[in-house]
């Protein structure tokens, strides 16, 4: 498989990093031209001029797209349009209408495209879906999710901080990732409250979101997204009817990824508690690029988070809308 990455920040070299031998990454563009030909000196690969020059090298089997977000969407268009199959990175457009508008063009040219949520990928992540898919923990009752990060000087001058180029902020940015997570374990849902407020930064666009949703049986997931946090924290906590599972950590600087079950004992009391650690590094982004890359050898779709994507984008949009953001 041979890959082009269209930007070339951090996200883009992440994305580089966690190739696997079977893709072969070929080239990329910036609009910044200096950090793209640092980024090909650094993978010994070709940078390329404009997007038009990267769309008509032959035999590309899929792009990267890793921009901001305001290009997401008018970018991966115009690979679509090029007959290009897409790997883009969440939140996959600015809003709504914007990815709607780009699955309609992939379906209309059968083009694969894949919205980087690569939280699903996470080893602890899987194991509780393993767990919960035994009915290990009984019937699910609610989540409880967290997610947050302390900013760094001058973050409220960032394009984060600006809603034309970001779409929002800190519900978009690590809220879209609980949202999708939520989707995963909980099934479709509704939003029941939502507060968007700015307590820290000058900006003027959410610092920390807190999200009420549930689903169509009344199984609840409680949010809040921070960029207050401080110290960057992740934490999951599925409740089932005979125990419970907890992730906390993504590694580095958010803690060691552990997943500890703590399961019910018929008499109740203190719980029978095992913990899964996960110290290596994280491999969530290799994973998901390579279930992305056997669809595309074998005309499968595992990897299709197209229906997800877009209610994640539908949900922010209607708790930006109640909020008169």
């Amino acid at each position: 498989m041979k890959v082009s990455i269209i930007g070339c920040g951090l996200i883009g070299m992440k994305r580089a990093e966690a190739l696997s031998e079977d893709i072969q990454l070929i080239g990329c563009y910036d609009v910044d031209q200096e950090k793209s030909n640092a980024f090909a000196k650094k993978f010994n690969i070709r940078a390329f001029n404009s997007l038009d020059d990267l769309f008509s090298f032959q035999n590309l089997d899929f792009v990267i797209i890793a921009t901001r977000h305001d290009s997401l969407a008018e970018i991966s268009i115009q690979s679509i349009k090029a007959g290009i199959n897409v790997f883009v990175e969440k939140p996959g457009a600015i809003n709504y209408q914007e990815l709607k508008n780009v699955i309609y063009n992939a379906k209309k040219k059968n083009i694969k495209i894949h919205i980087g949520f690569n939280h699903r990928y996470h080893p602890a992540i899987v194991k509780a879906r393993e767990i919960i898919a035994s009915g290990e923990i009984g019937d699910l009752m609610f989540l409880r999710g967290m997610y947050g990060h302390g900013g760094r000087v001058g973050y409220e001058k960032e394009w984060r901080a600006d809603k034309a180029k970001s779409g929002g902020g800190e519900l978009i940015d690590q809220g879209s990732h609980l949202l999708d997570l939520s989707l995963g374990f909980l099934g479709n849902l509704s939003l029941d409250y939502a507060a968007i407020p700015s307590y820290f930064w000058d900006m003027p666009v959410e610092d920390n979101a807190f999200i009420s949703l549930k689903n169509d049986y009344g199984n609840i997931a409680f949010l809040h997204a921070s960029c207050t946090e401080w110290k960057n924290m992740f934490s999951l906590e599925i409740y089932g009817k005979s125990g419970k599972i907890h992730v906390s950590g993504l590694g580095r600087s958010y803690g060691t990824e552990t997943l500890t079950l703590h399961k019910m004992s018929p008499e109740m009391g203190p719980p029978i508690s095992n913990t899964w650690e996960y110290a290596e590094t994280d491999n969530s982004w290799r994973i998901e690029l390579e279930e992305f890359s056997t669809d595309l050898i074998r005309g499968s779709s595992n990897s299709d988070n197209r229906g997800s994507s877009l209610e994640v984008l539908r949900l922010i949009g209607e708790i930006y809308q109640r909020s008169g953001k």
